[in-house]
């Protein structure tokens, strides 16, 4: 409904936090970053206006609980596929915008800054079978929540302006590939289709 994409907590392809430490959970929560990512969309809404004024005792009970249930997996969903000729080419366009556009952000190698930009290597949103969150990000940019963990959040421009619908689809497909993620390639017509989708 508010087109965003809430992954699964039990799956190790999507939002399951198993390899993550209690301490990158526990700071997630109460200060919307940690070491693996930062919370925007909802999710920043939901720390900002609660979980940021929780004891950092309960926020590890929380972590401990949420770790848990990455015990457990469940099968992604398949996603479209593409050509490899139209993901050749989607590569090549993805990796000149992300030199231009991302890259003196978030590393020549996805590797970000921690506490102020979010690595794209590794990271579990970048990779999930749903393209829905990295897309709205680049169309939309936005900031985690200040709160008293992170009073003054680094945030993204939003690049819906600037870039097609083909060159949101090729940045956000180098970052899904490069290196060493496994994410699949996105199209134009999924850009297009979030192009008018609400902020929130």
């Amino acid at each position: 409904m508010q087109n965003w994409y809430a992954p699964s907590l039990t799956s190790s392809k999507e939002g399951g936090l198993g390899d993550w430490s209690i301490d990158d959970i526990s700071d997630l929560l109460r200060t919307g970053i940690s070491k693996r990512g930062a919370v925007y969309g909802p999710m920043a809404d939901v720390t900002y206006n609660s979980l940021q004024y929780m004891t950092e005792a309960d926020t590890r009970a929380m972590a401990v609980y949420l770790k848990s249930l990455a015990e457990h997996s469940v099968p992604d969903a398949p996603r479209p596929t593409i050509s490899a000729d139209e993901s050749s080419l989607l590569l090549r366009l993805g990796q000149t915008i992300y030199a231009d556009k991302c890259a003196s952000c978030h590393g020549d190698k996805g590797q970000g800054k921690i506490s102020d930009y979010p690595p794209l290597a590794g990271n579990q949103s970048i990779e999930m079978s749903s393209a829905v969150n990295p897309i709205r990000m680049v169309l939309n940019g936005g900031y985690p929540p200040g709160t008293a963990g992170n009073p003054m959040p680094h945030g993204m421009p939003p690049f819906a302006q600037s870039l097609s619908d083909d060159e949101v689809a090729a940045v956000v497909t180098y970052i899904r590939i490069s290196w060493g993620n496994h994410g699949a390639a996105v199209s134009a017509s999924e850009a297009n289709t979030l192009r008018s989708a609400p902020l929130q």
